[in-house]
């Protein structure tokens, strides 16, 4: 007989929250993909193009974790005019020793809310200036929100700004980030002067259009590029890549293939063979960071399997804790 516990969304709400212990835990999974044999097969993808749909299927083994998540997550872009969230889906948690489901998670996509916006806190711990304290966020859901709470737990930030297409969207997200983080935040129309000063922008949406241009960027800032999760989507222009002192992947693998490096090497500013520094490797010590106050840094998060595992892992140990869940028997 096996058991396996069903989770809710409202449960792992009440369990696992964007707090330091999240952060360390996504950077924890970073660490290990570059320092242990990680097994992380490449993303699969099903794109449903007429209803602007895409399904991303994510999952990883980390020898000492003892399960591994396969995390099925849906994007509807058109769902919100449906009223309907464009984001949802689910994990599973399967024993690393004997394959047994042990936990269904019924998250739709929180907890890939939750450990998109620590890897943004964990890039931005370890490459942006230690002062930083004027953000700019391009977009204006669910992530922008989360990235810039993120940012605030490892950074003194003090001032926001929010771009987005729809201007309305970001006052509106604008003003709830400003209640709820207790900072200054604005939303502001045009996109050089979102850019202009800031110390840390982070891009959080689908655009398959630059909205970063060469001409936006200077001296000190860091950027954090995480909507280019699918070949097609592409955040930052090409130049910035070759312009920045330090250009850093969560899967060099994967941002080769689908993140902003794949649009830079196919614009040829950057060589397809290029050696390319990991967020891991940086935080196992093993290559330097942001090395003087002027540099220009830009991390490239597509999304890693490991960061499903580790968050689920989390998941599961904090239900055990509380007995919280709903067992079922088979």
């Amino acid at each position: 007989m096996s058991r396996m516990t069903i989770l809710t969304e409202r449960e792992l709400r009440a369990m696992v929250t964007l707090d330091l212990d999240a952060v360390a835990c996504v950077e924890n999974a970073f660490r290990a993909l570059a320092t242990l044999p990680v097994v992380m097969p490449p993303i699969l993808r099903l794109d449903i193009p007429e209803h602007r749909g895409e399904v991303d299927v994510k999952t990883a083994y980390v020898p000492g974790i003892d399960g591994f998540a396969i995390k099925i997550s849906p994007g509807f872009f058109d769902n919100p005019k449906l009223g309907l969230p464009s984001v949802n889906g689910m994990m599973v948690l399967l024993s690393a020793k004997t394959g047994l489901v042990e936990a269904l998670l019924l998250d739709n996509g929180y907890l890939t809310d939750v450990r998109t916006a620590a890897a943004g806190a964990v890039a931005a711990k370890h490459l942006s200036r230690p002062d930083s304290s004027v953000a700019a966020i391009f977009g204006a859901g669910v992530q922008a929100g989360l990235q810039l709470e993120a940012l605030c737990l490892v950074r003194p930030i003090a001032e926001a700004r929010i771009w987005a297409r729809d201007a309305a969207r970001a006052a509106a997200t604008a003003s709830v980030l400003s209640d709820k983080l207790g900072i200054v935040v604005r939303a502001e129309p045009d996109a050089a002067e979102a850019s202009a000063g800031a110390d840390i922008i982070v891009t959080t949406t689908p655009s398959t259009e630059p909205l970063i241009k060469a001409g936006f960027i200077s001296a000190g800032q860091h950027i954090t590029a995480m909507g280019s999760d699918a070949e097609h989507k592409n955040e930052i222009a090409p130049a910035i890549l070759r312009m920045a002192d330090l250009y850093v992947a969560d899967s060099a693998r994967q941002t080769r293939r689908l993140g902003e490096l794949h649009h830079a090497i196919a614009a040829g500013v950057m060589a397809a063979d290029a050696e390319v520094v990991e967020l891991g490797q940086i935080i196992a010590g093993a290559k330097h960071g942001r090395r003087s106050a002027s540099d220009i840094t830009i991390a490239d998060l597509t999304g890693t399997g490991v960061q499903d595992t580790a968050i689920a892992t989390l998941a599961r140990d904090r239900a055990r804790a509380a007995n919280a869940g709903t067992i079922f028997e088979s």
